[in-house]
């Protein structure tokens, strides 16, 4: 089939990519061109595993090609794939701009019947609105329908979970458009749900909070464990072997962060909050998160004592592993916060080390070509990201580099019992602090 995607971010490159990859002709549109370009000359701008190669793959095979113009992408297709951002405005609610501007950018350039498709998280009923705006601003009053079709990718596996998705969801009030979006989805071979565009809209917000509520969950009871001296990876695994709970996204850590769970969590705040329904469990959802990184910054002072003029390693900058992501990351938001109480830190991310250079807030912290040299001469060593190439490091080699061997893993990657043979004061999260011995 002939797809456009508008937007060529996380979600839209991603999706295209893969639509092409099964055997669908993609034009992947974006205003942004500088981006374009870049796309044209084969260089992919985010980080994302695989998806260099399946971008290359189909753009050689001419399944795949790149634009600035919305007007190519809406004649040469049958169906328009909407995937541009949804940001987070300061009372919590999502900025649909950029949905307003790309539906009148669609409607101006309509000629004839096409699909539409919200792709980008957004809040319930604004199918209703990109359907309203494409009406009033087509002058040659064509034909369409309006879908909704979230999206359930996680950064860092995107492509795995496009092309193995463990459900699709199409909103639609059309038959002939359910069809359509059928047929687009037939290679998956997955599950696909039909409901109204509204129920649709709503399934991705819901889905969210709900995982973002279990890792709030964990992390609450983490704090529990260290209280009492229990130890969270056993416990999570005693909940996780209920098949009702399940043990995914019962990872104790210092926070969610990242581009989806922050901004759709208060999203949904927001829409329960105007449709006279609050939902207030999400607010406790929040406060854990926020809480948890206070924590485990509570339990750096206490060991460091002052923070002023302490030599800090850091590994890892993204929200998460396999993704050079800034966006809401625990990590980035620790790092600002020691450099405020003037420490000095180093920072190492496999990935992010270009897009760190950009995020102001830490500025003044200084930029290690690896995990090893963050560590050598300091005194205390954070764990904030739990990439496996910190899991694979030389311990040893780690303790040899430092004043101090001092570490506090965010993401748990170690054995307490291990970190204490070797001769490190070790604190993770939910488990009991050890020391050499």
């Amino acid at each position: 089939m002939d797809i456009s995607i508008i937007g060529s971010g996380y979600v839209g490159l991603v999706t295209g990519a893969c639509f092409a990859d099964v055997g669908h002709n993609v034009i992947c549109v974006d205003s942004d061109l500088r981006k374009v370009e870049a796309l044209q000359a084969g260089k992919i701008p985010i980080y994302e595993p695989g998806l260099e190669e399946v971008v290359h793959r189909n753009v050689s095979a001419h399944r795949l090609r790149f634009s600035a113009s919305t007007r190519e992408g809406v004649d040469n297709s049958q169906i328009v794939f909407i995937a541009v951002p949804t940001p987070p405005q300061p009372d919590g609610s999502v900025d649909l701009s950029f949905i307003e501007k790309v539906a009148r950018d669609i409607a101006d350039v309509l000629t004839g019947y096409r699909v539409i498709v919200d792709k980008s998280t957004v809040p319930v009923k604004t199918g209703e609105k990109v359907r309203e705006t494409i009406k009033r601003y087509n002058r040659h009053g064509a034909e369409f329908d309006v879908v909704s079709n979230p999206e359930f990718l996680r950064e860092g596996c995107a492509v795995s979970d496009l092309m193995q998705p463990d459900r699709i969801v199409i909103g639609a009030q059309s038959e002939h458009a359910v069809d359509l979006m059928k047929k687009v989805y037939e290679p998956f071979m997955a599950p696909i749900l039909v409901t109204d565009i509204n129920s649709a809209e709503l399934i991705k917000h819901a889905a969210n909070s709900f995982l973002a509520l279990k890792i709030s969950y964990i992390n609450a009871v983490s704090a529990i464990c260290e209280a009492s001296g229990a130890d969270i990876e056993k416990v999570a695994d005693g909940i996780g072997m209920d098949k009702r709970i399940g043990r995914s996204f019962l990872n104790a850590g210092i926070g969610y962060g990242g581009s989806c769970f922050p901004k759709d969590i208060a999203a949904f705040i927001t829409i329960s909050e105007q449709l006279g329904v609050p939902f207030t469990l999400l607010k406790e959802v929040q406060r854990i998160n926020a809480d948890q990184k206070n924590r485990f910054l509570k339990a750096i002072r206490e060991t460091l004592w002052v923070l002023r003029d302490k030599k800090i390693a850091v590994w890892g900058l993204a929200f998460k592993p396999n993704t050079d992501d800034l966006r809401s990351s625990v990590a980035i938001e620790l790092v600002a916060d020691m450099l405020k109480e003037k420490a000095q830190v180093t920072v190492y991310d496999p990935k992010a080390m270009e897009k760190a250079h950009e995020v102001e807030t830490i500025a003044g912290a200084k930029f290690a070509s690896s995990a090893l040299e963050a560590v050598e001469g300091a005194e205390a060593l954070i764990i904030a990201t739990e990439w496996s190439e910190f899991g694979n490091v030389d311990l040893e080699e780690v303790k040899g580099k430092m004043t101090t061997p001092i570490v506090f893993d965010g993401r748990n990657l170690f054995d307490p019992e291990t970190m204490a043979k070797l001769g490190f004061h070790y604190h993770s999260i939910g488990r009991a602090s050890v020391k050499p011995g």
